[in-house]
C-alpha cells in the first residue's frame, strides 16, 4: 500500500467516510517551499499527506530510490529540474503531480499522460496578478503615463501639456488581445470596470461564442493589430509562436499603439520592436523580453517610451501562497477521490505555455 487511511465523519449524513492519505513529496528548491508553505500551509500537508523526510527535495535525483518508489503524489514549483522518464519508471506507485506554479511544459518527459498520471497546474492562480499587472498596464498606456513621466524627469510638464493632447484617454479605445489563453480571459474579465471601445482576441483556437460571453470579439490577427490602439500578449511561446509578433506585425499598428508583453519575450521580435519604438511610433511595456534579462547598455533600456519591468507580473511574496493553496487543495481532492481541480489534459498541453 503506498497511502493510510483516516476516518472522517461527515456530520451532515451521518456517515462515515474515508480520506486517504497519500505518500506525497515536495520537489522545488528550498526558497520556493519558504516562500509558499508557512506554517499554516505545512500544517495542512501534514493533515492531508503522509510524508518522509526530508519533506522538500531540489530533484529527484536527491531521493533515495526506495522514498521514490513509495511516492503517489508529487507536488512541484519553482527550482524543480525537468523530470526524466528513468525517475517516472522508478516511481510506479506515482498517480498525480500537482504543479505548484504555472506552465509544465518542459518539466515532464512527453509521455507523461500515457503513464497514467493525472497533472495539474496552478496557471489559474498565476494568471491572477497577471491580468491585475496587464489591466494597470492598459490603463497607465490610454493615458500614456509612462512615457510622460519620463519626460517629465527632464523637462517642465504639467495640466496643460497633458490637457492639449487629446489622445490621453482610456474611453471608447479599442484593446487588441494576443492569446485567448487563461490569462488572456481574466484580462478580458477585469477590463469590463473600464469604458473601453472593442476588444479584439486573436487566437486561431479558441471559440467565437466563448470569447464574445467574455466581452470580445474573435477576429484574425492582421485585423486586431490594424485595430488595436492597446495590443497585449497573453500567447504561449511555442515554435509556432516565435516572433508571431514581428516586423510586418508591429508595422500594422497605428501610429501611437502600445505593445504590453507580459507573456514571453520570444513572441515579440525585439530589433524590429525597438526600430518602431526608437522612431517614436509605438510605446512598449514589457515585462517579459529577449534576451531577459536585457543587458546592460540594451538600446530598449534607453528609450522613455519603453517600460521595462523584471518579470515581475506573476506571483510574488504573498501571492505565491494561492498556488500552494492550490496544490493541497488538489491533494484534498485527490485523496477524497474527486476531480483535480487545474487538470491538465494531453491535448491542452499541446497549446499551453
Amino acid at each position: 500500500m503506498t497511502s493510510s487511511t483516516v476516518g472522517a465523519l461527515n456530520l451532515d449524513k451521518g456517515v462515515a467516510s474515508v480520506m486517504t492519505r497519500p505518500r506525497v513529496l515536495l520537489v522545488m528548491d528550498r526558497a520556493t517551499f519558504a516562500l509558499q508553505f508557512g506554517p499554516d500551509e505545512q500544517a495542512r500537508l501534514a493533515e492531508l499527506a503522509t510524508l518522509g523526510d526530508p519533506v522538500v527535495v531540489g530533484g529527484l535525483a536527491d531521493v533515495h530510490p526506495g522514498r521514490l518508489a513509495e511516492t503517489e503524489v508529487l507536488i512541484t514549483s519553482w527550482g524543480c529540474p525537468p523530470i526524466t522518464a528513468a525517475q517516472l519508471d522508478a516511481a510506479p506507485h506515482l498517480r498525480v503531480l500537482l504543479h505548484a506554479a504555472g506552465s509544465v511544459r518542459g518539466l515532464v518527459p512527453p509521455d507523461f499522460h500515457g503513464r497514467g498520471v493525472q497533472v495539474a497546474t496552478a496557471a489559474t492562480m498565476n494568471a491572477v496578478p497577471v491580468a491585475e499587472y496587464t489591466l494597470a498596464a492598459v490603463i497607465l498606456a490610454g493615458k500614456r503615463a509612462l512615457p510622460l513621466a519620463q519626460v517629465g524627469r527632464t523637462q517642465p510638464t504639467g495640466w496643460q501639456n497633458s490637457f492639449a493632447t487629446r489622445s490621453l484617454s482610456n474611453l471608447g479605445r479599442t484593446i487588441g488581445i494576443v492569446g485567448f489563453s487563461t490569462i488572456g480571459r481574466r484580462v478580458l474579465e477585469l477590463l469590463r470596470v473600464l469604458e473601453t471601445g472593442p476588444v479584439l482576441v486573436a487566437d486561431p483556437f479558441a471559440d467565437p461564442d466563448r470569447v464574445r460571453a467574455a466581452g470580445g470579439e474573435l477576429r484574425p490577427l492582421p485585423e486586431v493589430l490594424g485595430r488595436a490602439e492597446i495590443l497585449s500578449l497573453h500567447a504561449p511561446l511555442l515554435p509556432s509562436t516565435q516572433h508571431l509578433i514581428g516586423r510586418a506585425e508591429l508595422g500594422l499598428l497605428p501610429d501611437g499603439a502600445t505593445l504590453i508583453n507580459t507573456a514571453r519575450g520570444g513572441i515579440v521580435d525585439s530589433a524590429a520592436l525597438l526600430a518602431e519604438c526608437a522612431s517614436g511610433r509605438l510605446d512598449a511595456i514589457l515585462d517579459v523580453t529577449d534576451p531577459e534579462p536585457l543587458p546592460t547598455g540594451h538600446p530598449l533600456l534607453a528609450l522613455p517610451n519603453v517600460t521595462v519591468t523584471p518579470h515581475l507580473a506573476g506571483s510574488l511574496g504573498s501571492e505565491t501562497r494561492r498556488l500552494s493553496h492550490f496544490a493541497l487543495d488538489g491533494l484534498a481532492a485527490y485523496a477524497a477521490g474527486e476531480p483535480l481541480p487545474g487538470a491538465v489534459t494531453p491535448e491542452a498541453s499541446e497549446l499551453s505555455a
